[in-house]
């Protein structure tokens, strides 16, 4: 489905600004077809001539029932279809009457607004909805209707939708939450029955009409605003654990303010939900916490026993599960920090490599680089991901030369290269070394380090592993991104 710049773009010659102002109208105009309990459409003139039109915007009320059940967005009209819009379009003024309505087989009443942008009539918005018989409406209505009119005649001046508005959000109050209508002074002229109930949730229940909203003991700095700047203001007021949204709308008529549109919404609901998501995402991060300094408390006694050692195997074993548990502390002390359960790889990295160059020596120094971007990784991939990386880069570190290399292989160089597409991230580490023994099969390794590799990758991140040498060992894993399992299995 063609956007409305697309739309407008492809079948009018009308300027960037222009499509700007039909797109603020738009993004604005649910609160109109509530207040006028119709559908509302927006027409465009096409390039070649004033009788044809397209349709590029289409709304439906929620406080009444849709004339329209199909999408017409972008279709195109003619002045047989639509008779009114070329009457309106000549004249520039609002014209009324009935118009045939294929889809239900019966007619509906449409009222033609002009749109216009600097003095300039740009565009038609109709007000489309079924023909009303003997039918007498109530105050509601009335008041809504009467609120509908003074915002289509601000359209057909160029005083609606305003230069500049707030970005409307899930959380921005509509008809159906409450109305009060303010005049000239910011006095209430009448409040909506939801209106009434949400200031009653506030502390209000004298009588609000006839006196404004500060006499009602709720100060309205929003109100203040939208009067004094002429344009849209929005402000969140708290009462205990009640919290109600007000969003005031100018009425102007001939750039003088006559008065306002209030709609309010309680959101009380949405702050409580909001304080518990702040709580959870808090407990989440003191448990990463304290995962982290469990891990790092045992790291540190894995160190201070393999001290405590003579060298040899013993020790070699307690200093490569040091440095595991420490590579899965990292994950942990970045999930700390933020409130998600994924983390950038690449802030794991720089600590992972430290430690594999720690391995090196004087004699022999390890130097490592890194390539490529991870992206954002679920914590079950990352966990795994960060004692795969370690063990490798190890395993390069230690194994990459034997002792009699000669002195032209004394520094022992590593790269670590990654590639995120959407589904999947490859990872591939290269070393500058002896390269595989001849006839090694990684299913029938006896490594301890190659086996937790091949464990990982194949039955945690569920990828795969392809081991090679070309100038030296080259390993190559492929990890799915997405679908991961949400818990990690026991190291």
């Amino acid at each position: 489905m063609a956007t409305l710049a697309e739309l407008v773009r492809e079948h009018t010659k009308l300027e960037e600004p222009v499509t700007a102002h039909l797109q603020r109208l738009v993004g604005s105009w649910g609160t109109l077809s509530d207040l006028c309990f119709a559908d509302l459409l927006l027409f465009v003139p096409e390039a070649d001539g004033d009788d044809r039109f397209v349709v590029v915007g289409q709304v439906r009320p929620t406080t009444n029932q849709t004339l329209h059940l199909e999408d017409l967005v972008g279709r195109v009209m003619g002045a047989e279809e639509r008779p009114l819009l070329t009457r309106g379009w000549q004249l520039g003024s609002v014209v009324e009457g009935e118009v045939a309505i294929p889809s239900r087989g019966e007619r509906g009443r449409q009222v033609v607004i002009p749109v216009r942008w600097q003095d300039e009539l740009v565009a038609l918005m109709t007000r489309e909805s079924a023909l009303s018989v003997g039918r007498r409406p109530g105050e509601l209505e009335r008041v809504y209707v009467e609120v509908f009119d003074r915002l289509a005649r601000m359209i057909a001046s160029g005083d609606f939708p305003f230069p500049l508005d707030e970005v409307a959000t899930s959380e921005m109050p509509r008809v159906g939450d409450g109305v009060l209508v303010l005049d000239a002074s910011a006095r209430v002229d009448y409040a909506s029955p939801n209106a009434v109930n949400a200031l009653h949730r506030l502390g209000i229940y004298s009588g609000i009409e006839g006196v404004s909203l500060d006499e009602a003991g709720l100060e309205q700095s929003a109100v203040d605003l939208a009067f004094a700047t002429r344009l849209p203001a929005t402000e969140e007021v708290a009462e205990g654990t009640d919290a109600m949204v007000f969003r005031c709308v100018p009425l102007l008529d001939k750039g003088a303010i006559t008065g306002a549109l209030v709609l309010l919404r309680d959101v009380s609901e949405l702050r409580r939900r909001d304080r518990l998501l702040l709580s959870k995402d808090a407990a989440i991060r003191e448990v990463h916490h304290r995962v982290k300094n469990n891990l790092q408390t045992i790291s540190s006694l894995l160190r201070l026993q393999s001290r405590r050692l003579p060298q040899g195997e013993a020790r070699h074993a307690l200093e490569e599960s040091e440095r595991r548990v420490r590579s899965i502390a990292l994950v942990h002390e970045i999930l700390s920090r933020d409130t998600t359960d994924e983390v950038d790889f690449n802030d794991i990295l720089p600590s992972l490599v430290r430690m594999a160059e720690d391995l090196g020596s004087v004699e022999r120094p390890v130097r490592i680089t890194t390539t490529g971007e991870t992206g954002e990784l679920q914590a079950a991939v990352a966990t795994p991901l960060a004692v795969v990386i370690t063990e490798l880069l190890q395993n390069a570190a230690e194994h990459g030369f034997p002792e009699s290399a000669g002195s032209e292989s004394q520094i022992i160089r590593v790269t670590v290269g990654f590639e995120r597409s959407d589904s999947s991230l490859r990872v591939t580490v290269c070393d500058n070394g002896i390269g595989l023994p001849e006839g090694f099969v990684v299913e029938d390794t006896t490594s301890l380090g190659l086996s937790i590799v091949r464990s990982l990758v194949r039955s945690q991140l569920g990828g795969t592993i392809n081991m090679r040498t070309d100038g030296g060992t080259v390993v190559e894993l492929v990890i799915p991104v997405d679908n991961q399992p949400d818990d990690l299995e026991n190291l």
